[in-house]
């Protein structure tokens, strides 16, 4: 208990607490020409109704969709280099991939979306090939597809990392029987080696939806003011309008939703286990 107590105090002071006091602050009233919400005003639910409005809804539509695409492509792409790494490659390769995945997971943010900016941006060196194949770079579908790859540049390495561990983790001699008893390449693939993986492509998929969700940066560069996440209207409220308990609204409600998503996901886990 005493070893448990430093950890458990951390948590108290640095995370539960400020959360009360973001929760707290969500239900208050705002004026106006003040920072935050005046000691003692009363409580509200107003903060909470608006966001239903239809202005709120397209921030969040934004945010979750693109970063469920991200995530959905990450798994897509770092399942096979997982499972070369894992089970293919030698001691050394096996070394050298993951010291390298976990360099790039220390690579500044901000190098990584300028770098994305400068290859597909409005006068990124793709930028000749954009307009030969006439696809109109200020268009949303093509700043959607900036964003998802500036989102893609944290996706992939966390999902070759965490799937690299669930792929090791699981007996090759199921996938070995099946195939010995006349099961296919393809098929011993599908019906054996991704069930048995089920756990951390759904791990490696919330750890990148959150990443993608929580993103702050690729969207306030990527997005050119007109494709901005949560994140970013969170600031808004804080930072450029002082406006505290709309932020803190806004920030329980992101939460809520993201506790949702990851227990829709591991219900899913868990018939997946159980079949």
């Amino acid at each position: 208990m005493l070893l448990l107590f430093p950890a458990v105090a951390s948590m108290l002071l640095f995370l539960v607490l400020p959360m009360l006091a973001v929760s707290d602050q969500s239900f208050r009233i705002f004026e106006p020409g003040r920072i935050g919400s005046k000691e003692g005003a009363p409580f509200t639910t107003e903060n909470y109704t608006e966001i239903i409005l239809p202005v709120y809804a397209r921030y969040f539509i934004q945010t979750y969709l693109l970063a469920f695409c991200a995530a959905a492509i990450a798994i897509l792409i770092a399942f096979p280099i997982a499972y070369c790494v894992a089970r293919r490659a030698s001691p050394l390769v096996r070394k050298a991939a993951i010291s390298a995945l976990i360099g790039l997971m220390f690579l500044s943010s901000l190098v990584r979306v300028y770098s994305i900016d400068l290859t597909f941006g409005s006068v990124g060196i793709f930028t000749w090939i954009m307009s030969a194949a006439g696809i109109n770079t200020n268009s949303y579908l093509y700043i959607y597809f900036v964003i998802i790859a500036g989102l893609l540049h944290y996706a992939i390495p966390t999902s070759i990392l965490v799937l690299i561990g669930a792929i090791q983790n699981y007996n090759p001699h199921l996938a070995e029987a099946a195939q010995s008893l006349g099961a296919s390449a393809v098929k011993t693939h599908i019906t054996i080696t991704l069930p048995l993986c089920i756990r951390g492509l759904v791990s490696a998929f919330l750890v990148s939806m959150t990443m993608g969700v929580s993103a702050f940066v690729i969207p306030l560069i990527l997005g050119r003011g007109r494709v901005l996440f949560v994140s970013n209207l969170i600031y808004s409220r804080f930072g450029e309008v002082a406006n505290y308990p709309s932020g803190a609204a806004i920030s329980v409600t992101m939460l809520v939703l993201s506790l949702l998503l990851i227990f829709v996901m591991s219900r899913i886990a868990t018939s997946f286990d159980r079949q």
